[in-house]
Protein backbone atom coordinates (compact mmCIF):
# COMPACT_ATOMS: atom_id res chain seq x y z
CA UNK A 1 0.00 0.00 0.00
CA UNK A 2 2.83 2.38 0.87
CA UNK A 3 4.48 1.78 -2.53
CA UNK A 4 1.22 2.50 -4.34
CA UNK A 5 0.85 5.87 -2.55
CA UNK A 6 4.41 6.86 -3.41
CA UNK A 7 3.86 5.90 -7.03
CA UNK A 8 0.60 7.87 -7.09
CA UNK A 9 2.35 10.95 -5.70
CA UNK A 10 5.19 10.57 -8.17
CA UNK A 11 2.76 10.45 -11.07
CA UNK A 12 0.97 13.57 -9.86
CA UNK A 13 4.11 15.53 -8.99
CA UNK A 14 4.51 17.18 -12.45
CA UNK A 15 0.93 18.45 -12.17
CA UNK A 16 1.54 19.82 -8.66
CA UNK A 17 4.80 21.43 -9.81
CA UNK A 18 3.10 23.05 -12.79
CA UNK A 19 0.41 24.54 -10.58
CA UNK A 20 2.80 25.60 -7.83
CA UNK A 21 5.13 27.46 -10.14
CA UNK A 22 2.42 29.95 -11.17
CA UNK A 23 2.85 32.20 -8.16
CA UNK A 24 3.64 35.81 -7.47
CA UNK A 25 4.79 37.13 -4.09
CA UNK A 26 4.30 40.89 -3.72
CA UNK A 27 6.15 42.86 -1.03
CA UNK A 28 3.97 45.95 -0.66
CA UNK A 29 5.84 47.22 2.39
CA UNK A 30 9.07 47.40 0.36
CA UNK A 31 7.68 49.76 -2.29
CA UNK A 32 10.07 52.72 -2.52
CA UNK A 33 10.91 53.57 -6.16
CA UNK A 34 8.46 55.86 -7.96
CA UNK A 35 7.26 54.90 -11.42
CA UNK A 36 7.76 58.17 -13.27
CA UNK A 37 4.56 59.17 -15.05
CA UNK A 38 6.61 60.15 -18.11
CA UNK A 39 7.13 56.41 -18.78
CA UNK A 40 3.64 56.68 -20.27
CA UNK A 41 4.68 59.36 -22.77
CA UNK A 42 3.92 59.68 -26.48
CA UNK A 43 5.58 60.93 -29.63
CA UNK A 44 4.20 63.17 -32.40
CA UNK A 45 6.43 63.79 -35.41
CA UNK A 46 5.82 65.67 -38.63
CA UNK A 47 5.34 62.33 -40.34
CA UNK A 48 2.45 61.21 -42.52
CA UNK A 49 -0.92 62.01 -40.98
CA UNK A 50 0.20 62.36 -37.38
CA UNK A 51 0.13 66.16 -37.14
CA UNK A 52 -1.74 67.36 -40.22
CA UNK A 53 -5.05 65.58 -40.86
CA UNK A 54 -4.41 63.90 -37.52
CA UNK A 55 -4.39 65.95 -34.34
CA UNK A 56 -4.45 69.27 -36.25
CA UNK A 57 -7.09 69.99 -38.90
CA UNK A 58 -7.18 73.79 -38.87
CA UNK A 59 -9.78 76.17 -37.54
CA UNK A 60 -11.78 76.18 -40.81
CA UNK A 61 -12.25 72.40 -40.83
CA UNK A 62 -15.73 70.87 -40.75
CA UNK A 63 -14.38 68.52 -38.10
CA UNK A 64 -15.18 69.84 -34.63
CA UNK A 65 -12.06 71.48 -33.29
CA UNK A 66 -10.64 73.81 -30.68
CA UNK A 67 -8.38 76.36 -32.40
CA UNK A 68 -7.70 73.81 -35.13
CA UNK A 69 -7.02 70.79 -32.87
CA UNK A 70 -9.48 67.93 -33.13
CA UNK A 71 -11.83 68.10 -30.15
CA UNK A 72 -12.37 64.32 -30.04
CA UNK A 73 -8.62 63.71 -29.90
CA UNK A 74 -8.22 66.21 -27.05
CA UNK A 75 -10.95 64.48 -25.08
CA UNK A 76 -9.58 60.99 -25.76
CA UNK A 77 -6.03 61.91 -24.73
CA UNK A 78 -7.19 63.58 -21.53
CA UNK A 79 -9.22 60.49 -20.67
CA UNK A 80 -6.16 58.31 -21.34
CA UNK A 81 -4.18 60.63 -19.00
CA UNK A 82 -1.31 61.29 -21.40
CA UNK A 83 1.53 62.72 -19.29
CA UNK A 84 4.04 63.83 -21.93
CA UNK A 85 4.36 64.51 -25.66
CA UNK A 86 7.60 64.63 -27.68
CA UNK A 87 7.89 66.85 -30.80
CA UNK A 88 8.84 67.70 -33.64
CA UNK A 89 10.75 64.45 -34.24
CA UNK A 90 12.34 62.04 -34.85
CA UNK A 91 14.34 62.42 -38.00
CA UNK A 92 12.27 65.49 -38.84
CA UNK A 93 13.73 67.34 -35.82
CA UNK A 94 17.18 67.62 -37.38
CA UNK A 95 15.79 69.30 -40.49
CA UNK A 96 13.42 71.60 -38.59
CA UNK A 97 14.25 75.29 -38.20
CA UNK A 98 11.94 76.62 -35.55
CA UNK A 99 11.69 80.21 -36.78
CA UNK A 100 9.91 78.88 -39.90
CA UNK A 101 7.04 77.84 -37.62
CA UNK A 102 6.29 81.06 -35.73
CA UNK A 103 4.47 84.27 -36.59
CA UNK A 104 1.42 84.71 -38.85
CA UNK A 105 0.69 81.41 -40.59
CA UNK A 106 0.19 83.09 -43.95
CA UNK A 107 3.78 84.31 -43.94
CA UNK A 108 5.46 81.11 -42.77
CA UNK A 109 7.68 79.47 -45.42
CA UNK A 110 6.85 75.98 -46.60
CA UNK A 111 9.36 73.12 -46.42
CA UNK A 112 9.78 69.69 -47.97
CA UNK A 113 9.77 66.77 -45.57
CA UNK A 114 12.77 64.91 -46.98
CA UNK A 115 12.54 62.02 -44.52
CA UNK A 116 8.85 61.13 -44.68
CA UNK A 117 7.18 60.98 -48.06
CA UNK A 118 8.80 64.03 -49.68
CA UNK A 119 5.66 66.05 -49.08
CA UNK A 120 5.52 69.84 -48.75
CA UNK A 121 4.14 71.26 -45.53
CA UNK A 122 3.27 74.84 -44.73
CA UNK A 123 4.59 75.05 -41.15
CA UNK A 124 1.15 75.97 -39.86
CA UNK A 125 1.85 73.76 -36.85
CA UNK A 126 4.85 75.17 -34.98
CA UNK A 127 6.10 76.04 -31.52
CA UNK A 128 3.02 77.93 -30.33
CA UNK A 129 0.64 75.32 -31.72
CA UNK A 130 2.52 72.42 -30.12
CA UNK A 131 2.77 74.02 -26.71
CA UNK A 132 -0.85 75.18 -26.82
CA UNK A 133 -1.92 71.62 -27.69
CA UNK A 134 0.06 70.27 -24.71
CA UNK A 135 -1.79 72.72 -22.46
CA UNK A 136 -5.13 71.53 -23.86
CA UNK A 137 -4.37 67.86 -23.13
CA UNK A 138 -2.57 68.52 -19.80
CA UNK A 139 0.67 66.95 -21.05
CA UNK A 140 4.27 67.88 -20.32
CA UNK A 141 5.98 69.06 -23.56
CA UNK A 142 9.27 67.54 -24.69
CA UNK A 143 10.98 69.59 -27.43
CA UNK A 144 13.68 68.02 -29.60
CA UNK A 145 16.31 70.52 -30.80
CA UNK A 146 17.99 70.46 -34.22
CA UNK A 147 21.64 69.38 -34.03
CA UNK A 148 22.03 67.68 -37.41
CA UNK A 149 21.44 70.74 -39.62
CA UNK A 150 21.07 73.42 -36.96
CA UNK A 151 23.44 75.63 -35.02
CA UNK A 152 24.18 76.18 -31.36
CA UNK A 153 22.80 79.70 -31.66
CA UNK A 154 19.56 78.46 -33.22
CA UNK A 155 19.08 75.90 -30.43
CA UNK A 156 19.89 78.30 -27.61
CA UNK A 157 17.57 80.95 -29.04
CA UNK A 158 14.73 78.43 -29.28
CA UNK A 159 15.18 77.49 -25.61
CA UNK A 160 15.24 81.19 -24.73
CA UNK A 161 12.15 81.92 -26.84
CA UNK A 162 10.23 79.18 -25.02
CA UNK A 163 11.45 79.50 -21.43
CA UNK A 164 12.85 82.97 -20.73
CA UNK A 165 11.10 85.76 -18.84
CA UNK A 166 14.07 88.13 -19.12
CA UNK A 167 13.99 91.10 -21.44
CA UNK A 168 15.75 89.94 -24.58
CA UNK A 169 15.28 89.78 -28.36
CA UNK A 170 13.79 86.27 -28.16
CA UNK A 171 11.27 87.10 -25.42
CA UNK A 172 10.32 90.24 -27.34
CA UNK A 173 9.79 88.09 -30.44
CA UNK A 174 7.62 85.64 -28.49
CA UNK A 175 5.50 88.51 -27.17
CA UNK A 176 5.12 89.91 -30.68
CA UNK A 177 3.72 86.50 -31.64
CA UNK A 178 1.08 86.64 -28.92
CA UNK A 179 2.61 84.88 -25.93
CA UNK A 180 3.62 87.15 -23.06
CA UNK A 181 4.53 84.59 -20.42
CA UNK A 182 7.10 81.85 -21.06
CA UNK A 183 5.99 78.24 -21.21
CA UNK A 184 7.02 75.77 -18.55
CA UNK A 185 8.98 73.28 -20.61
CA UNK A 186 11.20 70.91 -18.67
CA UNK A 187 12.47 68.44 -21.28
CA UNK A 188 14.72 69.27 -24.23
CA UNK A 189 16.35 66.68 -26.45
CA UNK A 190 19.64 67.71 -28.05
CA UNK A 191 19.57 65.97 -31.41
CA UNK A 192 17.91 62.73 -32.46
CA UNK A 193 19.40 59.46 -33.72
CA UNK A 194 22.72 61.18 -34.27
CA UNK A 195 24.17 57.81 -35.27
CA UNK A 196 21.78 57.82 -38.27
CA UNK A 197 19.35 60.36 -39.72
CA UNK A 198 20.52 62.97 -37.19
CA UNK A 199 23.96 63.33 -38.79
CA UNK A 200 25.55 59.87 -39.17
CA UNK A 201 28.00 60.80 -36.42
CA UNK A 202 30.42 58.75 -34.38
CA UNK A 203 29.75 58.66 -30.63
CA UNK A 204 33.03 60.47 -29.97
CA UNK A 205 32.10 63.34 -32.28
CA UNK A 206 28.54 63.59 -31.02
CA UNK A 207 29.63 63.55 -27.36
CA UNK A 208 31.83 66.60 -27.97
CA UNK A 209 29.12 68.31 -30.00
CA UNK A 210 26.55 67.55 -27.32
CA UNK A 211 28.65 69.23 -24.64
CA UNK A 212 28.86 72.33 -26.81
CA UNK A 213 25.12 72.52 -27.50
CA UNK A 214 24.19 71.72 -23.89
CA UNK A 215 26.53 74.41 -22.59
CA UNK A 216 24.63 77.13 -24.45
CA UNK A 217 21.11 75.83 -23.71
CA UNK A 218 21.17 76.87 -20.08
CA UNK A 219 17.44 77.54 -19.98
CA UNK A 220 16.77 73.84 -20.53
CA UNK A 221 16.19 72.29 -17.12
CA UNK A 222 16.39 68.65 -18.23
CA UNK A 223 18.65 67.95 -21.21
CA UNK A 224 18.45 64.60 -23.00
CA UNK A 225 21.37 63.35 -25.06
CA UNK A 226 20.92 61.31 -28.20
CA UNK A 227 21.65 57.77 -27.10
CA UNK A 228 22.20 54.35 -28.66
CA UNK A 229 20.39 52.51 -31.39
CA UNK A 230 19.18 49.18 -29.97
CA UNK A 231 22.28 47.25 -28.78
CA UNK A 232 25.01 49.75 -29.64
CA UNK A 233 26.63 49.46 -26.22
CA UNK A 234 29.75 51.24 -27.41
CA UNK A 235 27.67 54.39 -27.99
CA UNK A 236 26.49 54.32 -24.37
CA UNK A 237 30.00 53.63 -23.13
CA UNK A 238 31.47 56.56 -25.05
CA UNK A 239 28.72 58.99 -24.07
CA UNK A 240 28.94 58.14 -20.37
CA UNK A 241 32.73 58.18 -20.34
CA UNK A 242 33.07 61.49 -22.19
CA UNK A 243 30.35 63.14 -20.09
CA UNK A 244 31.35 61.70 -16.72
CA UNK A 245 32.99 64.98 -15.67
CA UNK A 246 30.15 67.01 -17.20
CA UNK A 247 27.12 65.14 -15.89
CA UNK A 248 25.50 68.47 -15.00
CA UNK A 249 25.01 68.89 -18.76
CA UNK A 250 23.11 65.61 -19.22
CA UNK A 251 20.07 64.54 -17.25
CA UNK A 252 18.93 61.83 -19.66
CA UNK A 253 20.25 59.48 -22.36
CA UNK A 254 17.82 58.24 -24.99
CA UNK A 255 17.38 54.69 -26.26
CA UNK A 256 15.50 53.75 -29.43
CA UNK A 257 14.17 50.25 -30.01
CA UNK A 258 11.29 49.11 -32.17
CA UNK A 259 9.60 45.73 -32.06
CA UNK A 260 10.12 44.50 -35.62
CA UNK A 261 9.49 40.82 -36.47
CA UNK A 262 12.28 39.38 -38.63
CA UNK A 263 14.52 41.69 -40.64
CA UNK A 264 14.77 45.38 -41.53
CA UNK A 265 13.04 46.96 -43.39
CA UNK A 266 9.68 45.90 -41.90
CA UNK A 267 7.85 43.73 -44.42
CA UNK A 268 5.29 41.80 -42.38
CA UNK A 269 1.62 42.76 -42.25
CA UNK A 270 0.17 44.45 -39.19
CA UNK A 271 -3.05 42.43 -39.51
CA UNK A 272 -2.36 39.28 -41.56
CA UNK A 273 -0.22 37.05 -39.36
CA UNK A 274 -0.21 33.64 -37.68
CA UNK A 275 0.85 32.34 -34.27
CA UNK A 276 4.47 32.01 -35.36
CA UNK A 277 4.50 35.73 -36.27
CA UNK A 278 2.78 36.50 -32.96
CA UNK A 279 5.48 34.59 -31.12
CA UNK A 280 8.31 36.33 -32.97
CA UNK A 281 6.79 39.69 -32.08
CA UNK A 282 6.53 38.73 -28.40
CA UNK A 283 10.15 37.59 -28.48
CA UNK A 284 11.24 40.94 -29.89
CA UNK A 285 9.40 43.04 -27.29
CA UNK A 286 10.84 40.91 -24.47
CA UNK A 287 14.28 41.82 -25.80
CA UNK A 288 13.67 45.29 -24.34
CA UNK A 289 14.49 43.83 -20.92
CA UNK A 290 17.96 42.77 -22.04
CA UNK A 291 18.67 46.12 -23.69
CA UNK A 292 17.67 48.11 -20.61
CA UNK A 293 19.70 45.89 -18.30
CA UNK A 294 22.87 46.02 -20.41
CA UNK A 295 22.74 49.76 -21.13
CA UNK A 296 21.95 50.38 -17.45
CA UNK A 297 24.98 48.34 -16.39
CA UNK A 298 27.21 50.64 -18.46
CA UNK A 299 25.50 53.73 -17.06
CA UNK A 300 25.89 52.39 -13.51
CA UNK A 301 29.66 52.29 -13.98
CA UNK A 302 29.83 56.06 -14.52
CA UNK A 303 26.65 57.10 -12.69
CA UNK A 304 26.13 54.77 -9.71
CA UNK A 305 23.66 57.18 -8.10
CA UNK A 306 21.44 57.00 -11.18
CA UNK A 307 21.26 60.74 -11.72
CA UNK A 308 21.00 60.26 -15.49
CA UNK A 309 17.75 58.72 -16.66
CA UNK A 310 17.48 56.18 -19.47
CA UNK A 311 14.83 57.64 -21.76
CA UNK A 312 13.25 55.15 -24.18
CA UNK A 313 11.85 58.00 -26.24
CA UNK A 314 11.00 55.87 -29.29
CA UNK A 315 9.53 52.39 -29.03
CA UNK A 316 6.64 50.31 -30.33
CA UNK A 317 5.77 47.96 -33.19
CA UNK A 318 6.86 48.62 -36.76
CA UNK A 319 5.22 46.63 -39.53
CA UNK A 320 4.86 47.08 -43.27
CA UNK A 321 2.78 50.17 -44.20
CA UNK A 322 -0.88 49.53 -44.88
CA UNK A 323 -1.50 48.61 -48.50
CA UNK A 324 -2.70 51.55 -50.58
CA UNK A 325 -1.10 54.21 -48.36
CA UNK A 326 2.00 56.32 -48.94
CA UNK A 327 4.84 54.05 -47.69
CA UNK A 328 6.59 57.14 -46.31
CA UNK A 329 3.64 57.77 -43.99
CA UNK A 330 4.19 54.57 -41.93
CA UNK A 331 0.46 53.98 -41.46
CA UNK A 332 -0.45 50.61 -39.95
CA UNK A 333 -3.40 49.03 -38.19
CA UNK A 334 -3.31 48.08 -34.53
CA UNK A 335 -4.40 44.63 -33.35
CA UNK A 336 -4.59 42.65 -30.13
CA UNK A 337 -0.93 41.80 -30.80
CA UNK A 338 -0.02 45.49 -30.45
CA UNK A 339 -1.93 45.63 -27.16
CA UNK A 340 0.21 42.80 -25.75
CA UNK A 341 3.38 44.54 -26.96
CA UNK A 342 2.27 47.73 -25.21
CA UNK A 343 1.46 45.93 -21.97
CA UNK A 344 4.69 43.92 -21.88
CA UNK A 345 6.77 46.98 -22.76
CA UNK A 346 5.17 49.09 -20.04
CA UNK A 347 5.65 46.31 -17.48
CA UNK A 348 9.36 46.20 -18.35
CA UNK A 349 9.72 49.97 -18.00
CA UNK A 350 7.88 49.94 -14.66
CA UNK A 351 10.15 47.23 -13.31
CA UNK A 352 13.23 49.29 -14.22
CA UNK A 353 11.88 52.53 -12.77
CA UNK A 354 15.16 53.14 -10.94
CA UNK A 355 16.84 53.95 -14.26
CA UNK A 356 14.06 54.31 -16.87
CA UNK A 357 12.50 57.75 -16.38
CA UNK A 358 10.70 58.23 -19.68
CA UNK A 359 9.31 56.21 -22.59
CA UNK A 360 7.45 57.58 -25.62
CA UNK A 361 5.55 55.19 -27.84
CA UNK A 362 5.66 55.96 -31.56
CA UNK A 363 3.46 57.56 -32.61
CA UNK A 364 0.37 59.16 -31.18
CA UNK A 365 -1.95 59.44 -34.20
CA UNK A 366 -2.09 57.56 -37.54
CA UNK A 367 1.59 56.48 -37.52
CA UNK A 368 3.16 53.16 -36.43
CA UNK A 369 1.72 51.93 -33.08
CA UNK A 370 -0.76 54.78 -32.79
CA UNK A 371 -3.22 55.05 -29.94
CA UNK A 372 -5.67 56.90 -32.24
CA UNK A 373 -6.57 56.54 -35.93
CA UNK A 374 -8.57 59.13 -37.85
CA UNK A 375 -10.42 59.25 -41.16
CA UNK A 376 -12.47 62.34 -41.87
CA UNK A 377 -14.97 62.83 -39.07
CA UNK A 378 -14.31 59.35 -37.65
CA UNK A 379 -11.94 58.44 -34.86
CA UNK A 380 -10.82 54.98 -33.70
CA UNK A 381 -9.32 54.19 -30.31
CA UNK A 382 -6.87 51.36 -30.89
CA UNK A 383 -6.16 48.39 -28.59
CA UNK A 384 -2.95 50.18 -27.59
CA UNK A 385 -5.00 53.18 -26.44
CA UNK A 386 -7.00 50.98 -24.09
CA UNK A 387 -3.84 49.45 -22.60
CA UNK A 388 -2.37 52.90 -21.87
CA UNK A 389 -5.64 53.97 -20.26
CA UNK A 390 -5.66 50.81 -18.14
CA UNK A 391 -2.01 51.21 -17.08
CA UNK A 392 -2.46 54.86 -16.07
CA UNK A 393 -2.99 53.53 -12.55
CA UNK A 394 0.80 53.09 -12.33
CA UNK A 395 1.66 56.73 -13.03
CA UNK A 396 3.65 58.21 -10.13
CA UNK A 397 2.86 55.15 -8.00
CA UNK A 398 5.43 53.27 -5.92
CA UNK A 399 6.89 50.20 -7.61
CA UNK A 400 6.09 47.05 -5.61
CA UNK A 401 8.92 44.48 -5.60
CA UNK A 402 7.78 40.95 -6.41
CA UNK A 403 8.98 37.45 -7.12
CA UNK A 404 7.23 35.71 -10.01
CA UNK A 405 7.40 32.04 -10.84
CA UNK A 406 5.29 31.20 -13.89
CA UNK A 407 5.23 28.68 -16.71
CA UNK A 408 6.62 29.19 -20.20
CA UNK A 409 5.05 28.31 -23.51
CA UNK A 410 6.55 27.23 -26.83
CA UNK A 411 5.57 27.91 -30.43
CA UNK A 412 7.79 26.74 -33.31
CA UNK A 413 10.59 25.77 -30.90
CA UNK A 414 10.66 29.31 -29.48
CA UNK A 415 10.01 29.43 -25.73
CA UNK A 416 8.85 32.53 -23.85
CA UNK A 417 7.35 33.29 -20.45
CA UNK A 418 3.57 33.24 -20.50
CA UNK A 419 3.21 36.02 -17.93
CA UNK A 420 4.61 39.54 -17.90
CA UNK A 421 3.68 41.66 -14.90
CA UNK A 422 4.39 44.75 -12.83
CA UNK A 423 2.87 46.10 -9.64
CA UNK A 424 2.55 49.41 -7.84
CA UNK A 425 0.79 50.96 -4.88
CA UNK A 426 -0.78 54.41 -4.80
CA UNK A 427 -3.36 56.01 -2.51
CA UNK A 428 -3.91 52.71 -0.71
CA UNK A 429 -4.60 50.74 -3.90
CA UNK A 430 -2.39 47.87 -5.10
CA UNK A 431 -2.28 47.80 -8.92
CA UNK A 432 -1.12 44.63 -10.67
CA UNK A 433 -0.95 44.54 -14.48
CA UNK A 434 -0.48 41.20 -16.22
CA UNK A 435 -0.09 40.08 -19.81
CA UNK A 436 -0.68 36.48 -20.82
CA UNK A 437 1.02 36.26 -24.21
CA UNK A 438 0.22 32.56 -24.61
CA UNK A 439 -2.37 32.70 -27.44
CA UNK A 440 -3.97 29.36 -26.51
CA UNK A 441 -3.91 28.76 -22.77
CA UNK A 442 -5.46 30.43 -19.73
CA UNK A 443 -2.98 30.71 -16.86
CA UNK A 444 -4.09 30.33 -13.24
CA UNK A 445 -1.81 32.19 -10.87
CA UNK A 446 -1.82 32.79 -7.12
CA UNK A 447 -0.92 36.20 -5.75
CA UNK A 448 0.54 36.26 -2.25
CA UNK A 449 0.40 39.81 -0.90
CA UNK A 450 2.76 40.62 1.95
CA UNK A 451 3.35 43.77 3.97
CA UNK A 452 -0.21 45.06 3.59
CA UNK A 453 -3.77 43.84 3.98
CA UNK A 454 -6.56 44.32 1.46
CA UNK A 455 -10.22 43.34 1.64
CA UNK A 456 -11.62 44.36 -1.76
CA UNK A 457 -10.74 43.48 -5.34
CA UNK A 458 -11.74 44.49 -8.83
CA UNK A 459 -10.33 43.97 -12.31
CA UNK A 460 -10.31 45.02 -15.92
CA UNK A 461 -9.39 42.97 -19.00
CA UNK A 462 -8.57 43.53 -22.66
CA UNK A 463 -8.73 40.59 -25.05
CA UNK A 464 -10.47 39.47 -28.24
CA UNK A 465 -11.63 36.35 -30.07
CA UNK A 466 -8.68 36.34 -32.46
CA UNK A 467 -5.06 37.46 -32.20
CA UNK A 468 -5.60 39.47 -35.40
CA UNK A 469 -8.68 41.40 -34.20
CA UNK A 470 -8.58 45.19 -34.39
CA UNK A 471 -10.85 48.23 -34.16
CA UNK A 472 -11.86 49.92 -37.39
CA UNK A 473 -13.88 52.79 -38.77
CA UNK A 474 -17.64 52.40 -39.02
CA UNK A 475 -17.95 51.41 -35.36
CA UNK A 476 -16.19 48.07 -35.80
CA UNK A 477 -14.75 47.85 -32.30
CA UNK A 478 -13.76 44.35 -31.22
CA UNK A 479 -10.83 45.03 -28.86
CA UNK A 480 -11.63 47.03 -25.74
CA UNK A 481 -11.61 46.73 -21.97
CA UNK A 482 -14.35 45.13 -19.89
CA UNK A 483 -14.78 44.30 -16.21
CA UNK A 484 -12.81 41.30 -14.95
CA UNK A 485 -14.14 39.44 -11.93
CA UNK A 486 -11.63 38.99 -9.12
CA UNK A 487 -12.43 37.23 -5.86
CA UNK A 488 -11.77 39.07 -2.63
CA UNK A 489 -8.37 38.42 -1.03
CA UNK A 490 -8.34 35.65 1.56
CA UNK A 491 -5.49 35.51 4.07
CA UNK A 492 -3.48 37.78 1.78
CA UNK A 493 -3.88 35.51 -1.24
CA UNK A 494 -5.83 35.87 -4.47
CA UNK A 495 -6.16 33.24 -7.20
CA UNK A 496 -6.69 34.57 -10.70
CA UNK A 497 -7.17 32.84 -14.03
CA UNK A 498 -5.68 35.06 -16.71
CA UNK A 499 -7.24 34.25 -20.08
CA UNK A 500 -5.07 33.51 -23.10
CA UNK A 501 -3.89 36.51 -25.19
CA UNK A 502 -5.05 39.09 -22.68
CA UNK A 503 -3.98 42.14 -20.69
CA UNK A 504 -5.41 42.37 -17.17
CA UNK A 505 -5.42 44.97 -14.39
CA UNK A 506 -6.21 43.79 -10.86
CA UNK A 507 -6.68 46.34 -8.09
CA UNK A 508 -6.79 45.47 -4.40
CA UNK A 509 -7.92 47.98 -1.79
CA UNK A 510 -9.88 48.37 1.43
CA UNK A 511 -12.58 50.48 -0.15
CA UNK A 512 -15.59 49.05 -1.96
CA UNK A 513 -15.55 51.99 -4.36
CA UNK A 514 -11.85 51.79 -5.22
Amino acid sequence: MKKINLLFIALLFPLFASQAQNRMILHVDEAEETINREIYGHFAEHLGRCIYDGLYVGEDSEIENIKGYRKDIIEALKEMQIPLLRWPGGCFADTYHWKDGIGPRASRPSIVNIHWGGVTEDNSFGTHEFLEFCELINAEPYVNLNVGSGTVQEASEWVEYITSSNQSPMTDLRKQNGRNEPWKVKYFGIGNENWGCGGNMTPEYYADLYRRFASYCGGAEFKIAGGPNVDDYNWTEVMMRKLQNHMFLMQGLSLHYYTIPQDWPPRFSATDFDKADWQETMFQVHRMEELIEKHSTIMDKYDPDKNVGLMVDEWGTWFAPMEGTNPGFLHQQNTLRDALVAGIGLNIFNNHADRVKMANIAQMVNVLQAVILTKGQELVLTPTYHVFKMYAAHQDAKLVPFHLSAEDYTINNQTLPSISTSASVKDGVLNVTMCNSNPDKDIEIEYDVRGASFSQAKGEILTAKSITDYNDFGGKNTVYTTDFKVNKPKNGKVKIKIPAKSVVLVQLSNSKGA
